[in-house]
């Protein structure tokens, strides 16, 4: 017998759409360098090799993102400490958003179109950086 799904993609995107702030792109590619945001990409690592970066984003992989906001988390990451407007990006706009909607990281808002977005749109790129030490 086949799954039964009760809730599909389009349904939960729809849902996190409706409820999470999305940044116009225009307005993404002004304040890529502001200090009062920090870009934070949930792109797979490979993702990121293989297509470079919005200059300064943190890197975070979606899988990590739950245990890296939680200050309570062994695994908390401090940059999400700051008293800062988060922007999630991913490839397309669609993990940012589930992402977005369920952390509860105020105040936070996903990347219109993702990278792919902001490509097209030639905004500026880099690469990874490479780890310290």
């Amino acid at each position: 017998m086949p799954q039964t799904i009760t809730k599909g993609v389009k349904t939960l995107l729809a849902e996190a759409n409706a409820q999470v702030e999305t940044l116009p792109l225009a307005r993404g590619l002004t304040l890529h360098d502001d200090p009062g945001h920090v870009f934070v990409d949930l792109r797979d690592i490979r993702e990121i090799q293989r297509g470079g970066m919005i200059p300064g984003a943190f890197s975070c992989p979606r899988g990590m993102l739950e245990f890296w906001i939680d200050p309570d988390s062994p695994y908390h990451k401090e940059v999400f400490a700051q008293d800062k407007t988060f922007a999630f990006y991913c490839a397309s706009a669609w993990r940012s958003a589930l992402a977005a909607q369920e952390m509860g990281l105020a105040p936070v808002m996903h990347l219109e179109g993702g990278f792919n977005g902001w490509v097209k749109a030639g905004g500026p790129m880099a690469e990874r950086p490479a780890k310290p030490g």
